[in-house]
């Protein structure tokens, strides 16, 4: 048997930085997945190993299922079907597992990942052999949720084949998890997070879980409906930057200019709230939603201006800006900033020539671009490997 899943990947629409100090924000699926297979072997197969294949990279790992037991004989003695989180000492012996497999130095980034992987993957299917394979449409390391997309995936396959949930296994087409599985997808996926992330906020594992948008302020998230069709154009900077290090800068502006920093934060929470009314209000016709669309416009056109104010651009974000706005497009940043991933709303009267001269001016200029539609489904999973 084979069990495919799908997790989409996401973007921040409105309210990154000012989310740290009290302000609301906006977040979205996005229509690029990874996608994340799980095979067992049939007996005649006589292999005992747990392997991982990682098809973009050209990479595969391996582990003897007697080693994984030998190192973590408790994780899977308990196969708890409550989520449940990594401790420390665990932690290194699964770092231990994952040193044996000489990662290139050059994607030694990749070993939380693999750790998230073998905590997953015991805790829930306990010491069997298997060979899982991931691929994926998103760029890692770009904040566009690729971690959050894998851990989603991950738990998801996995939990297909436990008893934890129930599915037609029959079904040979992309389906869906019932609202109680889902939730323990995305607690799952939340715990893969804490291993790749340390204190991951849980908004990534939970646009990719259920998709759509959710709207979220300290902790607490609303699900949105969106109703009308969003498309925009990603641009990967390809420049890396330091998360950590850019929302500490936020918060260090706040303290130097409290009153100044207490507007610009207060402005973006107004930007998030307006944003999620429009996206939510009902769009009968093309012309209802070309007015939708010039709003966000301005609205991500303001937002990107207040993200300037706390410091968080990069000359190759203005670059993308400078780009779009020859072809009256507005763009913003999405996630940390410092580089990463910019945001243009392709408005649906938009012509396919001024998209594809847009693509070609920013290829030109080294950067990536990707086609998105806004808010679709979450997580997905198929059996048979069909489809």
């Amino acid at each position: 048997m084979e069990v495919r899943a799908r997790a989409p990947g996401k973007i921040i629409l409105a309210g990154e930085h000012a989310v740290v100090h009290g302000s609301a924000a906006v977040a979205a699926s996005i229509d690029l997945c990874t996608y994340v297979s799980l095979r067992f072997p049939t007996p005649s197969d006589n292999d005992d190993s747990l392997k991982l294949q990682l098809k973009d990279m050209s990479l595969e790992f391996s582990w003897p299922v007697s080693r994984i037991k030998e190192v973590l004989p408790e994780v899977a003695s308990s196969l708890s079907p409550t989520p449940t989180s990594c401790s420390i000492e665990t932690m290194k012996l699964i770092s231990a597992l994952v040193e044996e497999q000489n990662i290139p130095e050059a994607k030694i980034g990749l070993a939380t990942g693999i750790s998230a992987f073998l905590w997953l993957y015991t805790c829930i299917q306990g010491y069997k052999p298997a060979t899982v394979v991931v691929t994926s449409e998103l760029p890692l390391g770009s904040g566009l949720g690729s971690s959050a997309a894998l851990s989603v995936a991950l738990s998801a396959a996995l939990l297909a084949f436990s008893d934890s949930v129930s599915l037609d296994m029959s079904r040979q087409e992309w389906s869906v998890f019932g609202e109680s599985d889902l939730e323990l997808v995305n607690k799952w996926a939340f715990e893969g997070e804490r291993i790749i992330h340390g204190k991951p906020s849980g908004i990534d594992n939970t646009v990719s879980t259920y998709g759509n948008m959710i709207k979220f302020r300290s902790g607490s998230l609303t699900r949105l409906k969106s109703n009308m069709p969003l498309r925009m154009l990603i641009t990967n900077t390809k420049v890396g930057r330091n998360t950590k290090a850019l929302v500490a800068g936020v918060s260090e502006r706040a303290l130097r200019h409290p009153d100044a920093m207490s507007f610009v934060f207060n402005a973006v929470d107004s930007i998030s709230k307006e944003l999620s009314t429009i996206i939510q209000s009902p769009a009968p016709d093309d012309l209802s939603i070309t007015e939708k669309e010039e709003k966000i416009e301005e609205l991500m056109e303001m937002n990107q201006g207040l993200l300037q104010c706390m410091g968080v651009s990069h000359s190759a974000i203005e670059t993308v800006l400078r780009t779009t706005l020859k072809y009256k497009l507005a763009s913003k940043l999405t996630g940390a900033g410092g580089g990463g991933c910019v945001l243009t709303l392709l408005p649906t009267l938009l012509s396919g020539t001024v998209v594809d001269k847009v693509i070609a001016e920013l290829e030109s200029c080294g950067f990536q671009c990707l086609i998105a539609a806004i808010g679709g489904k979450g997580v997905e999973v198929c059996f048979g490997g069909s489809a």
